[in-house]
Order: C-alpha cells, then sequence, then structure tokens
C-alpha cells in the first residue's frame, strides 16, 4: 500500500475513533442527566429521556416498576424533602451495538433524606438506545451493597 492510500486508512480511523469517543460522550451524559433528573423530580428531562415502555428492577423489591413508577417515585422523593447532595459513578463500562449501548456501573450517592445524610451505593446495569440522534433510557436494573 502507497502513502496516500495509508493516509486515508489513517484519517478515516482517526475520524472513526473519535465518532465513537462523541457517542459514547453524548451517552454517559444521557445517563447521569436520567439520574439527576430523578433526584430533582425534573419530570421534563424524565419524559424525554425514559419512554414509555420502561422496566426498572430494584433491589429489594418484589414489583418491577414502569415509566409511571418510576415519575411517582421521584414526585414522592421530592415532596418527602429528599435531595441529591452528590453523585458518583466510580466504576462504568460500556457495551455498544449500534443504536444499543449497555452500561455496567458502580454507584455512589450521597443524599439528605428525612434531614439525615444518607449514604447509598451499589451497581446497575442500564439500557440505552438511541432514537432519532437521542440516546433513551427504556430500562435499569439496581443492587445495593450492604
Amino acid at each position: 500500500m502507497n502513502r496516500t492510500k495509508w493516509g486515508v486508512l489513517v484519517a478515516i480511523l482517526v475520524f472513526v475513533c473519535a465518532a465513537r469517543a462523541d457517542e459514547r460522550t453524548d451517552l454517559l451524559k444521557a445517563r447521569e442527566a436520567v439520574w439527576r433528573a430523578w433526584f430533582a423530580n425534573d419530570t421534563v428531562v424524565l419524559h424525554n429521556l425514559v419512554p414509555s415502555e420502561t422496566i426498572v428492577i430494584s433491589a429489594g423489591e418484589q414489583h418491577w416498576k414502569n415509566q409511571s413508577d418510576i415519575f411517582k417515585a421521584a414526585a414522592d422523593f421530592q415532596r418527602d424533602g429528599g435531595r441529591l447532595l452528590a453523585l458518583d459513578f466510580p466504576r462504568t463500562e460500556v457495551q455498544m451495538f449500534g443504536d444499543v449501548a449497555v452500561i455496567y456501573s458502580q454507584y455512589a450517592l450521597e443524599l439528605k433524606v428525612d434531614g439525615k445524610i444518607v449514604h447509598q451505593s451499589g451497581r446497575v446495569t442500564e439500557v440505552f438506545v438511541r432514537r432519532n440522534g437521542h440516546w433513551l433510557n427504556p430500562g435499569w436494573h439496581t443492587d445495593e451493597e450492604k
């Protein structure tokens, strides 16, 4: 292969790698937006990122949740005076399959609940689907560390 062909190949690889990095950045921004919107009961953001077919499995809860359950839980948290003080994802792995991505993370939260500081941590597996150029979060499964 001559130098010109190698140069074109390298340029294509650089472009593809940059596009993938942008996709991952957009995906992780959407993930953080979902978490922060839930704790803030930001219904506009939640409606934009959590579609009607959402299914959620949470640690220690017998019943799976749907979109309306998620919105109600966010409203209840806010109504009861709960506040998110800190959110961290100390470890995150991403698998991307075209317009579907799976995020595996450890999470750590600091909350204010009933006037008390609460620390919570665990693991989460989140599914994201790209629709019309935007990442949506139609499902997740959390567990808590004891």
